[in-house]
């Protein structure tokens, strides 16, 4: 039974972004959900695996269960990106000139970035751990391009060196996958997430006043 046959909209918990990303949370506002936001201190380097699902998987469970004991009766998400080239995991790139050699490999190449989605319900006592996995194009970018890109300092707080609804946006030829999930989150795979916990899209939407 959806909690929407047996649940008053003012029940709905609370949705709790853990993520200071600015990207993520224009998705769930686009999307029709107003996220509270609160930042995870998760330290990143406790997580070593060269598995690029195991690794976003247990980095967006990481960041939530970071921040859960703020919070009650809420939804909690976490989120964590990579992109893989050539079998290479690639966070944000450490500089400029780290940036730069990056977009030197990346051009005219595909990468595939991975974005994990952990959703916590407190209300349920339970979460669920999913990946989206989009293939991405890059163009043949020219050296004064990616310098200049870089210089912009757009490509230096992304995983993949690259903001898609940036001007990284100019640099990709196409995608083979969910667009949203090169931007931070997959909004068709949180959709199912919130399905498979018994929640209605709707009941956000309402409970936002949207």
């Amino acid at each position: 039974m959806s909690k929407t046959d047996s649940t008053e909209n003012a029940n709905i918990p609370t949705f709790v972004l853990a993520s200071a990303s600015p990207a993520r949370k224009k998705l769930l506002q686009t999307a029709g959900i107003e996220p509270l936001i609160c930042k995870s201190d998760f330290d990143e380097s406790q997580v070593q695996t060269s598995d690029p699902i195991e690794l976003v998987q247990t980095l967006a469970l990481s960041k939530a269960k970071t921040v859960i004991d703020r919070f009650e009766d809420s939804l909690i998400l976490g989120c964590d990106s990579v992109l893989a080239i050539a079998g290479e995991i690639h966070g944000k790139p450490k500089s400029p000139q780290h940036a730069i050699a990056r977009w030197q490999k990346m051009r005219g190449n595909m990468g595939t970035l991975y974005t994990g989605h952990a959703l916590i319900d407190q209300t349920q006592t339970q979460h669920i751990l999913r990946c989206g996995i989009t293939k991405v194009y890059f163009t043949q970018a020219s050296d004064r391009a990616i310098e200049a890109y870089v210089a912009s300092g757009e490509p230096l707080n992304c995983a993949g060196c690259f903001a898609l609804d940036g001007k990284g946006g100019l640099f990709i030829e196409k995608l083979e996958g969910c667009h949203s999930n090169v931007i931070g989150l997959s909004l068709p795979l949180l959709h199912q997430m919130l399905i498979e916990l018994g929640y209605d899209i709707a009941d956000f939407w309402q409970s936002a006043k949207i």
